[in-house]
């Protein structure tokens, strides 16, 4: 990896892994102190069942449709739908076909038990409030913890046309761009962005 791809990296530019009999073919583009970002590309059919080990795991659907099968039950995916994978928990995906069904998933070192009371697997972006970050910034949340997860967010940002000021976050962030294009400054770089780029943020990172 480049320097700049410490920051950016288009998921195309990851060489895919695929193991026999599984219907899933994966990127990991990301692999940091305290979160995990893999791009999966599932064809149609049934994957292989995934056993999450001892972090959470959080799922976003950038395309296509099909079945998250987590601990024998069935929830419906589709674009915008985002899942949480609690610790210990086995997972699949049935994509009925006859496009590929692409899904965002990062895992996240879990420090907390999770919430059982508030627990939600699936969350669809449509069903969510929009929140006001700035003039030009939107956002919702996917998984939180109003969805029993206390250690990590999962959240969709628009951004309209604009260029924020150089700013940080205390916390570390990795993201995924669904559509279109700007251009990301950081780390005394400037990266286009386009869809596929994945992006790291470390804490306190201009």
């Amino acid at each position: 990896m480049s320097a700049v791809s410490n920051f950016v990296v288009a998921e195309a530019d990851v060489e895919p892994v695929r193991e026999d009999g599984d219907t899933a073919s994966e990127r990991l583009t990301f692999e940091a102190e305290h979160l995990e970002q893999r791009v999966t590309r599932f064809a149609p059919g049934r994957s292989r069942d995934r056993t999450n080990g001892s972090s959470h795991e959080l799922l976003y659907v950038v395309s296509g449709s099909g079945t998250l099968e987590l601990d024998g039950d069935r929830h419906p995916l589709e674009p915008g739908t985002g899942a949480f994978v609690a610790p210990g928990e086995s997972w699949a995906v049935d994509n009925p076909g006859p496009e590929e069904l692409l899904l965002v998933a990062v895992s996240a070192t879990a420090d907390l038990q999770v919430d059982a009371g508030r627990r939600k697997k699936t969350i669809r972006f449509d069903d969510q409030p929009e929140h006001t970050a700035s003039v030009e910034r939107t956002f919702r949340y996917l998984i939180n913890e109003d969805a029993g997860c206390l250690d990590v967010t999962q959240f969709v940002g628009i951004v309209q046309p604009s260029k924020a000021p150089f700013h940080s976050h205390p916390y570390e962030e990795l993201g995924y761009i669904v559509k279109g294009e700007g251009v990301a400054h950081v780390g005394g770089a400037s990266v286009p962005l386009k869809p596929g780029s994945c992006f790291h943020l470390p804490p306190e990172k201009v």
